[in-house]
């Protein structure tokens, strides 16, 4: 009875270990790049203030872009 348990917790423990490790490094990658940009926006404010406006002017005209497609689409 006792050589029965010895080894499920020896199988069981092995694959536990390997998937510890597996996890924490895919998890580690993605905030080291955020981490890389956070000061690069700080140390060039005007950049930071360009950026915001570049993304706003293009995504209105495609808001619109989609609006117009689908609503020509439509009346077809």
């Amino acid at each position: 009875g006792i050589s029965c348990p010895q080894p499920i917790a020896e199988s069981s423990n092995e694959p536990c270990v390997q998937q510890c490790p597996d996890s924490r490094a895919l998890i580690l990658p993605p905030p080291v790049v955020v981490t890389i940009p956070g000061p690069v926006l700080s140390t060039f404010p005007q950049e930071s203030v360009v950026g915001s406006t570049g993304p706003a002017l293009p995504g209105r005209s495609f808001s619109s872009r989609s609006s117009q497609g689908y609503g020509g689409s439509f009346g077809l």
